[in-house]
Parts: C-alpha cells; sequence; structure tokens
C-alpha cells in the first residue's frame, strides 16, 4: 500500500506539489484569523459544583467579581479627595457602553468595601461586554488605555488584563522562539544532510504544517473556545515532528538514491519503508493526544486540537508534499554541499554505536540497575506534587497586570479571586447563622456577605493561607462543602480553590481512561508491528520511567523552586492540564523511539540474528538517526524554556528533560541491558497470536521487495578473477527479481562481524585485539568499480570475515577474499535458497 502511494505521488508530483502549495496557503491565509478568537479560559470543569455556583449567582445576581478592576492610589492625599473623585466619575462614565456594560466600585456611593483601609487606593469594577473570552479581551483592548485620571496611578487588575498580557506574552514568545530555533535547526540538519537543499526540505515541511495548523484551530474557533495555547503546542509539535519526519524521509531517499535508484523508484522505496515509520510514530502520538478529549476541561480539549492538527499535517505533507519535492528533486537533493572536513582514518557511521551495544551486552546488569536506580531517584520528588490552576505567577514579576493582581490581593483580599465563594439558593438561603458555621471552619479567617437577590444568598470566604491552591485551602473547601446547610436551602461553593479541586477531581475522574486508551493502544499496535507480547510491555515500562524521572525534575525546579532564580521563574503549584498534555507527548515520543528502535532490531531477528546480534545490528544502524532527531526537536521546543510566560517555560524545560533522557539513558542503555537480560523470551508470542500478527501485522518490512540477503562462508580463497561469479549471482538475482536486475559492475555493501567474535578458519585465529578495520558498513568491489545510475548493490548480513583476511588486518579487496561460497536469500523466504560456489573460480583453502 504504501510502496503503491509512493509511486502515485512520483508519478504526478507537479499535480500534489500544486494542490498542496494551494492548500496550504489558503489555510495560513485563512488561520490568521484564529488570533482574534483566541481564548484564555477553558480551565474548569463546566458541570462541576464551583461552575454552578458561579452560574446561579451570574443568573440570580448579575455579572459578579468583575473582569476589569481598576486600582486607583492618588499621588497626594486620598481618595476622598472630591476633584481626584469627579474626575474618575467623569471617565468611568465615558467608557463605551459597547464595551462595557456595568460599573460598581467606590464613585460615586463611597461603598467602604471599595476602599483601602489606609484610604490611599480605591476601586472600581469593570464588567466588560461578550459572550466569551475571546470577545471580552477584544472589549478590554478598546478600553484598557482609557482608565487613567490625573492625579492618580491606575493598576488593572482582573481576568481580562492577566488574559491579555499572558496572550500578547505568549504571541511575542513564540515568534521568539522559532526565530532563535529554526536557524539552529537548519544548520543541524545541513551537519546531518550535508547539503543546503536536503536541510532545507524538512524545515519547509514544518513550516507548512504550522499554517496548516492555525487554518484548523480557526475553524474549529466557530464552534468551541481555542485557547491562545493550543497555538504554541501546534507550532510546537507541528515544527518538531515534520523536521523529525523530514529526518528520516529525506535521509531514506537519499539511501535509496545511492543504490542507483531512479528518483521515482527511491520515492517509492521511502514512503513504504520510512514513510510507514512516520505513519505508525504519528499513530501513536495521535491517539495520546486524543486522550486530553476525554477530560471535561475546554482548556484540554483545545490542546488536544492544536496537537492533532499539527502531528496529522506534519504526517500527510510528509507523506505528499515531501515525496512529491523529492521527486522533482531527483539527486539535486544533495546540491549546495556543505561538507566539514573528515579526518584521515575515521571510523563509519555506526561503529560507535555498535561499540556501546557491546559494551552493554557484556554488562547488563551492571549498566541497568544504576540507571533503574537513577531513574527512581529522579522521581522522587513526584511524591509531593501539588497541583494549581494559572494566576498571575505565570507572568514576570515586572508585568503590570501581575503587580496589579498582586495589589489586589493585598489590600482588597475580599474582591480578589482567591476568595471562597458560598452560595445559598431556596427559601432558607437568608439564615445568617450559616456565616458563622462557615467561620468556625479551620483554615477560614474572615466571612463577608457578599450579596442578596433573587432567592440567594453569597458570601465570601477568605482563607488565612496565602496559597488558594494549597492542600490547606483544598481542605477547607471540602470542609465548608461538608456543612450541612440550612433546611430549605442547597448549598454550593465557587471560587478559585473550588474551581482547582473541582478541576483536579475531574481529571483524577478521567485519568485512568486515558491511561488505558495509551497503553492499550501502544500494546496492541506495537504487537502488530513486532509479533511480540513482551515487547511492547517492556515498551510501557521504559516510557513509563522516562516520564516519572521527567515529571519529579519539574517538580523539583517549578515546584519546589530549585534553580527558581536562574530561570527567573515563581515557584507555584503545576497547572494540572499542563502536566496531561507533557504526560501525553512525551509518552507519544518515547514510544515512538522505542519503536524506531525496535523496527531494526526485529528486523535483524527475521534474518536468524541472535538477540545480541539484533540488539547491535539496531543499534548501530539506529543510534545516530535517533540521536539526531532527539537533538532537533530539543531545539525546537527547547526555545519554549526561553519564554517569560512559565507555561511554556515548563513545556520547554520539561522536553529537554525528557527528550535527553529519554534518547540517551533509556533508548541507548537501559533497553539493551533490558533486551539482553531477557534472552530470546524478548521475541515470544503465543502461536494463536503470532499467526493472528503475520495475517495482520504492520511489520515495514512486508513492503519490502525481495532485497538478497547474502551470506559468506569461512574458507579462504586466492585472488581468482571475480567477473564470472558476479555474472552467476546476476542470473540467480535476476531470475527472482526480474531481467537486468543486478549488473556484473555492481558492489558488495557488507557488515563486519559483531565486535569480539572470531571466526572458524585454517590457522590461528587472531583475538579480538585483531578485529577488522573494517567496520559496518564498507564497500567492496565486484568488477572494480562502483554502481553507477541504475545499478543495485548486494548485501551481506551478518557475515563473518575468514580469518587470512582478518589476520592480514585489511581490508578486502575482492568477492573472493570472502570466501568460496555466497548463500543467496530474502527476508521473505528466510533461509538462503541458492548457492554460487566460489571455488570454481579460484582454489579454495582448505578448512580443517
Amino acid at each position: 500500500m504504501f510502496a503503491t502511494w509512493g509511486a502515485w505521488v512520483a508519478r504526478f508530483r507537479w499535480a500534489v506539489l500544486a494542490v498542496a502549495v494551494i492548500a496550504v496557503t489558503a489555510a495560513g491565509v485563512w488561520g490568521m484569523g484564529v488570533f482574534g478568537q483566541l481564548s484564555e479560559g477553558g480551565y474548569t470543569d463546566p458541570g462541576s459544583e464551583s461552575s454552578r455556583a458561579a452560574e446561579v449567582v451570574r443568573e440570580a445576581l448579575g455579572p459578579q467579581g468583575g473582569d476589569v478592576v481598576a486600582i486607583y492610589r492618588p499621588g497626594q492625599g486620598s481618595i476622598d479627595d472630591p476633584a481626584l473623585g469627579r474626575r474618575i466619575e467623569a471617565r468611568l462614565a465615558a467608557l463605551p457602553k459597547s464595551s462595557v456594560t456595568a460599573v460598581a466600585g467606590y464613585w460615586p456611593g463611597r461603598a467602604g468595601q471599595f476602599a483601602a483601609a489606609d484610604r490611599r487606593s480605591a476601586v472600581a469594577v469593570l464588567t466588560l461586554a461578550g459572550e466569551d473570552e475571546g470577545e471580552k479581551l477584544e472589549a478590554f483592548r478598546e478600553i484598557g488605555d482609557k482608565l487613567s485620571v490625573a492625579g492618580a496611578t491606575v493598576q488593572l487588575a482582573g481576568g481580562a488584563p492577566l488574559g491579555d498580557a499572558s496572550a500578547a506574552r505568549s504571541t511575542e514568545d513564540l515568534a521568539f522562539a522559532e526565530a532563535v530555533s529554526l536557524p539552529i535547526v537548519l544548520i543541524l540538519l545541513l551537519f546531518i544532510f550535508g547539503s543546503l537543499v536536503a536541510a532545507s526540505l524538512p524545515v519547509l515541511v514544518g513550516g507548512c504544517a504550522v499554517l496548516g495548523s492555525l487554518g484548523v484551530l480557526h475553524a474549529v474557533a466557530y464552534t468551541h473556545d481555542v485557547n491562545s495555547f493550543a497555538v504554541n503546542v501546534a507550532s510546537l509539535l507541528g515544527l518538531g515532528m515534520a523536521i523529525d519526519y523530514g529526518l528520516f524521509m529525506v535521509g531514506r531517499f537519499r539511501e535509496e538514491q545511492s543504490f542507483g535508484r531512479t528518483p521515482a523508484q527511491a520515492v517509492a522505496r521511502t514512503v513504504a519503508t520510512a514513510g510507514r515509520t512516520v505513519v505508525f510514530s504519528a499513530t501513536l502520538l495521535m491517539i495520546a493526544l486524543a486522550g486530553l478529549l476525554l477530560f471535561p476541561q475546554g482548556f484540554l480539549k483545545s490542546l488536544a486540537y492544536g496537537g492533532l492538527a499539527a502531528v496529522a499535517l506534519a504526517a500527510l505533507l510528509s507523506l505528499t508534499l515531501l515525496p512529491a519535492l523529492l521527486a522533482v528533486l531527483g539527486h539535486r537533493v544533495d546540491k549546495l554541499p556543505v561538507r566539514l572536513p573528515r579526518r584521515r582514518g575515521s571510523r563509519p557511521p555506526g561503529t560507535g554505536w555498535a561499540t556501546l551495544a557491546d559494551v552493554v551486552l557484556r554488562r547488563p546488569v551492571l549498566v541497568a540497575l544504576p540507571i533503574l536506580a537513577g531513574l527512581v531517584v529522579l522521581a522522587a520528588p513526584i511524591r509531593g506534587v501539588q497541583f494549581g490552576e494559572n494566576d498571575e505567577r505565570v507572568l514576570p514579576a515586572a508585568e503590570p497586570a501581575r503587580q496589579a493582581v498582586e495589589a489586589l490581593k493585598r489590600d482588597f483580599p475580599a474582591l480578589s479571586s482567591a476568595g471562597v465563594l458560598v452560595v445559598l439558593r431556596g427559601p432558607g438561603a437568608g439564615d445568617g447563622s450559616f456565616a458563622q458555621a462557615v467561620h468556625q471552619v479551620p483554615g477560614v479567617a474572615t466571612v463577608t456577605p457578599a450579596g442578596r437577590g433573587g432567592g440567594v444568598v453569597t458570601y465570601t470566604a477568605t482563607l488565612a493561607g496565602t496559597d488558594p491552591f494549597s492542600p490547606a485551602a483544598r481542605t477547607a473547601v471540602d470542609r465548608i462543602r461538608a456543612l450541612p446547610p440550612p433546611p430549605g436551602a442547597e448549598l454550593l461553593v465557587g471560587g478559585a480553590t473550588a474551581r482547582n479541586v473541582d478541576s483536579l477531581a475531574a481529571t483524577a475522574d478521567r485519568l485512568p481512561l486515558m491511561v488505558s486508551l495509551l497503553v492499550g493502544a501502544t500494546l496492541l499496535l506495537m504487537f502488530l508491528a513486532f509479533g511480540s507480547v513482551l515487547l511492547p510491555v517492556k515498551a510501557v515500562v521504559m516510557s513509563a520511567l522516562s516520564l516519572s524521572a521527567t515529571f519529579g525534575i519539574l517538580v523539583w525546579i517549578f515546584q519546589d523552586g530549585h534553580g527558581a532564580d536562574l530561570l527567573r521563574i515563581t515557584p507555584a503549584p503545576l497547572e494540572v492540564g499542563i502536566v496531561v498534555l507533557m504526560a501525553a507527548v512525551v509518552f507519544g515520543l518515547s514510544t515512538d523511539y522505542e519503536v524506531f528502535l525496535l523496527s531494526r532490531m526485529v528486523e535483524a531477528r527475521t534474518r536468524g540474528a541472535t538477540t545480541a546480534e539484533a540488539v547491535t545490528t539496531g543499534l548501530a544502524r539506529t543510534g545516530r538517526v535517533i540521536s539526531a532527531a532527539a537533538i532537533l526537536l530539543i531545539v525546537v521546543t527547547g526555545a519554549f524554556a526561553l519564554s517569560s510566560v512559565t507555561t511554556m517555560r515548563f513545556v520547554g524545560v520539561g522536553m529537554i528533560v525528557a527528550l535527553f533522557l529519554d534518547a540517551t539513558v533509556v533508548r541507548m542503555l537501559l533497553v539493551p541491558a533490558v533486551l539482553r537480560l531477557m534472552g530470546n523470551a524478548a521475541w515470544w508470542a503465543p502461536g494463536p497470536l503470532r499467526r493472528l500478527q503475520e495475517r495482520a501485522g504492520l511489520a515495514e518490512y512486508e513492503d519490502d521487495e525481495l532485497f538478497p540477503t547474502v551470506s559468506v562462508g569461512r574458507h579462504a580463497a586466492p585472488e581468482p578473477d571475480a567477473q564470472p561469479a558476479a555474472r552467476e549471482l546476476a542470473a540467480l538475482l535476476s531470475a527472482d527479481r526480474g531481467p537486468g536486475a543486478v549488473a556484473t559492475s555492481d558492489t558488495i555493501v557488507f557488515a563486519a562481524s559483531p565486535p569480539g567474535t572470531a571466526p572458524e578458519a585454517a590457522g590461528p585465529v587472531p583475538g579480538p585485539a585483531a578485529a577488522p578495520a573494517w567496520p559496518d558498513p564498507g564497500e567492496l568491489p565486484v568488477a572494480g568499480s562502483a554502481p553507477g545510475p541504475g545499478q543495485s548493490r548486494i548485501t551481506l548480513e551478518e557475515q563473518v570475515l575468514p580469518a587470512p583476511v582478518r589476520a592480514a588486518g585489511r581490508r578486502p579487496e575482492s568477492l573472493s577474499d570472502l570466501g568460496p561460497t555466497v548463500d543467496l536469500g530474502n527476508r521473505r523466504s528466510g533461509p538462503p535458497s541458492d548457492t554460487v560456489d566460489l571455488s570454481r573460480y579460484g582454489p579454495a583453502a582448505e578448512q580443517p
């Protein structure tokens, strides 16, 4: 299926490019309109008690608390200065009715609760026009600069100023993060690909994915509230995943072209192999993000919309726009080369990773135990985690909106959102004794009447602590809710602390369902891909360890305050919605790297490799790619750590920590060690399940062409003419794959023995110190010339070099150096089925 799709895209590449360009351009232009429809809310459960309390008060008493609280401080004298009062009254009366629907406060009635005890400040409370957060923000931007008066300073607190400041900071920081990360990513891709053209393709696809995501979010905004942070998530995942996917696709395309394939053939093979991996990766990550839709908070749903759009478009464009571009470019993908000089004698790619695998495989217990202990220690701070909701502390200390809210909490605690809203509804609501009962609750400092009307009576309970999201504050809310209401009355408790309690309860209620979805989908898909029942379980455990260590570090920094001065953050409880988002993304990415690593190991197993050989092969062939992908994603997402908004900084730091731990310590060290300890059991599955997997499996090699697997015998042979042997190889392979499939001037690509392996041979066998200096991969000319266009290669898998070649410490120079027989097979047929006896083309050495 994937090969067919790749061939179709290559054939109609210009049409695909035209459609993609038109669609992305239209989506990007239209998507710019989403910035005018973003909200800063959605953190609460709309079906919770706190939400019902707010709705009851709004229906009975009208809007309460206000969207904007203007704090006026006279330069001299007190707030009771008549001239100052007249100026403030005139300013408030002149506000447009289309933006402000109600004004309350100290003026003109001189209501005492709106003045500070020292008479040095007073407030005006404004209710803005609008049905949702986006409309209220627009109204605030209309009047925000019209509240100042001569002779006094004004600070603007409340939800609208905080939301406006947060949105402005997030937009600026997002642009800054992209401006910082994209040049670095391009430079890194230059190092990886060595070509400016190849390096620019993943970045181009990433930009298109982000533009398309904005269009999707704009469409969603017509039916659902979209939090402004969804744009950040779409940018982060769209750019990051498209660059990662582009790395796999472009790298595989160049590899296929190096085998002599035409651009169209290379595109088909790239989509059939790397494209399948991209789809598998995107599916796992989208399932993780879809889990956010299970929660009732609109904020999490917004993040799910942004993330799903970004990942889906990154994968879609990687399978349409990118292959079409590759088909058009062909060999020109390597144009504008930028090569660093290589030292003479430098080792070929994969050698270092194979050496690392050998070290891990020889001492798996000594490697695994310290890593496991370290991950457990890093995860330890999770035991003291506290959850809150976003407040003024996400903004920098110098931000005027934050300073205004802090002043409001300090001078007017009854007017701040930190109080607990106690609502009584019904015939018995007027029972004044209930306020005394609330005041007796441990942790409650004061109880003051807040409003009365329409059969509803409200009180504001001020808590003794300064943090409305502390465990003591949540306990006080639970105790107030446990009080028996007056006869004939219904009790509802709201406010910031109650919202936090309800949000945590809703999250805890849906979290098991999300975990079940993630784990169940991962186990099923990985089983269908690899045919083992234990590998998926191991993958889930590894991802859970990586995730736990990441959150332990985040709690240690952002909640406990270690390094807070360095990061310029204010320690605070973690926002539960961001934590859930991070859990989904990190789990999805961790599983993605596991899949990429295991796919090569399983492929080696299908060719008869032992567990140790499969681990070595997998690590040698994927270590560089996984590391490169992780570094690129660290740069893209880590740029968010430079943000001035703590929420974005939390995501940036979290992604840096998660990607570093997972792509290095866990995947490159812990996973190989655990697989070595599991041995052959790692690949086990019951017979019925294995047969099911063979029928419905998703293994990557199912769509592979019948590439030959060539194993070389252990006999040594002198130097005969290799041309007759090459012709016989070509004849056999042509019968299997079609006329002209292999030319006699082909190149054999060989894989060296696993480190420390010594072959059987005549004469003394050199020890490990005499290992050959031509590690995997290397090239062996069959007829003395490199393959040209249209020619293919023969791959020697897991071959053991003959002793005379190893003893001489030289690289083989011809086919005859490898031994007298070559066995041919393919990935589907399993064991070799044809044999070429090279001894006919030269005398073979006798084997003892």
